[in-house]
């Protein structure tokens, strides 16, 4: 069930709603909570309901290795032992879900024998749940965490607001509050709560959707691209993907707000940093968090001298690339984050020359949106296209030829010089250019939520942002970050 479907917006979530309070204001907060967790594995299960089985399985197991690692009766031995059984039950069935097909087709590529291909579908939200559930296993093995309750954690680990595609939650933020949670509605809350999902809903099926037209027709052919339209087709995808991230991100954060839970914050601007490093403090914030917190840290993070340091930045950037999609273009992309933010920490501690915000503002937008062709393309070779084109390509196309590039590009436009500008592609740059803007320098949906205050005015403003997406929600489509 996608958040941007009418079942949801006009049935699953009011009914969730209303059963949720009427329960919480006769003061059954554990019912109500149980009501919550099984109203979130239906949500899971709408796509498929088999896979309820895997993530029930996936509940049950870390809660009983949590238990057992948060007592005292056995010995730092065994609880290591058990924390190593635990981790890599969750890696293996995340690796065999998601990677299987990877490793096969890699072993056959090296090896030259023709392997059987499997066909695995990969589960909703398995990489969101199973990071989340590798953090608890390691705080509850260094003694940090409590002895959760049972229905709290099932929450904690189900919660559809942000189960499919994150935030990726940790316990420490999320089960003190469900002991907290009040029996009457929160209305600022509340209303905070139908702002944010109203903005996010619109930023994905009003903006995100619409560029999503011009990025998937650019890399359908990715080797016939003139300079003008690569670019067209790699800032369509920056804007769609960061629409839809940030739309989603809203959305869940929204429909938490009506609950009364506090899900954290995820997205904070990042197009606005001013370096690899402010980018990836601001993008995807809990992944950043989690990486630091349960790999990069643990593996010596800065105390090991200036080479193991980049050691471990580019195996953290690896590891994250590779969270993505079992595909070379996550590490690859990966790998190119690792070297920026290497070169970043380099700069920073030897170098130490401040460029001047506006380069650096520059050349790290120029940096990712380069970066997002590696992500978007199904293959290095797709994506080596698009780079030679965005770089090397010839500027437009030649007069009296049009109509043999670009699909779905009107054939209407302007000749200058040699060259036919099509009406399409100077309209998706015009876009491209005012989106650019927007994202620079317009508050973002979090500090808007900041200064949120329910009145007539955000009133008027919340339901033209809700009209204005219903009007576009016919051909809804899945957020992005659904098949990560």
């Amino acid at each position: 069930m996608l958040f941007n479907s009418l079942q949801f917006i006009f049935l699953f979530l009011p009914i969730v709603l209303v059963i949720f309070f009427l329960l919480m204001s006769r003061s059954y907060l554990q019912i109500a909570c149980g009501w919550l967790v099984a109203a979130s594995l239906f949500f899971y299960g709408w796509w498929n309901p088999k896979y309820l089985i895997l993530i029930l399985f996936s509940m049950l197991f870390n809660y009983g290795c949590g238990r057992i690692l948060t007592t005292d009766a056995i010995t730092i031995k065994k609880k290591k032992a058990l924390l190593i059984i635990g981790l890599s039950v969750n890696i293996l069935v995340l690796g065999y879900y998601k990677y299987t097909g990877f490793f096969i087709e890699m072993i056959g590529d090296i090896s030259g024998v023709q392997l059987p291909v499997l066909t695995i579908v990969l589960p909703l939200a398995i990489s969101f749940f199973t990071f989340q559930q590798c953090a608890y296993l390691v705080d509850a093995y260094r003694g940090e965490c409590k002895d959760y309750n049972f229905l709290h954690y099932c929450l904690f680990v189900t919660f559809f607001a942000q189960l499919i595609a994150g935030p990726i939650v940790h316990h420490r933020e999320m089960m003190p509050q469900f002991d907290r949670l009040q029996p009457r509605i929160n209305w600022n809350s509340f209303c905070s709560g139908l702002f944010l999902f109203s903005m996010g809903l619109f930023k994905k099926v009003v903006i995100a959707d619409f560029f999503s037209r011009f990025a998937n027709s650019g890399f359908e052919q990715a080797d016939i691209l003139t300079q003008l339209h690569a670019w067209i087709t790699i800032l369509s995808y920056t804007f769609q993907l960061y629409f839809d991230f940030s739309g989603y991100t809203d959305m869940a954060l929204g429909s938490g707000l009506l609950f009364g839970i506090v899900l954290p914050q995820n997205f904070n601007s990042p197009y606005k940093a001013r370096s690899i490093q402010e980018f990836w403090q601001r993008w995807h914030m809990t992944l950043s968090h989690f990486l630091r917190d349960y790999v990069y840290i643990p593996m010596g993070g800065n105390r090991k001298g200036s080479y193991r340091v980049y050691q471990n930045l580019i195996i953290t950037f690896l590891i994250g690339g590779f969270w993505h999609g079992a595909n070379w273009t996550f590490l690859a992309w990966g790998a190119l984050h690792g070297v920026a933010i290497c070169i970043n920490h380099y700069w920073s501690r030897v170098i130490r020359i401040r460029l001047a915000n506006p380069i650096a503002s520059l050349a790290t937008f120029l940096f990712i949106i380069s970066t997002w062709v590696v992500f978007r393309a199904q293959s290095i070779g797709e994506a080596w296209s698009i780079w030679k084109s965005m770089f090397f390509g010839q500027l437009a196309v030649p007069a009296g030829t049009f109509n043999k590039y670009i699909k779905g590009t009107g054939l209407d436009g302007w000749i200058i010089g040699d060259y036919h500008f099509g009406i399409d592609d100077l309209r998706a740059l015009l876009f491209c250019i005012l989106a650019l803007i927007c994202v620079k320098y317009l508050p973002n949906s979090f500090e808007l939520k900041e200064r949120f205050k329910p009145g007539i005015v955000t009133l008027i403003f919340t339901l033209i942002l809700f009209i204005a997406a219903l009007a576009n929600i016919s051909n809804h489509s899945e957020f992005l970050y659904f098949q990560f």
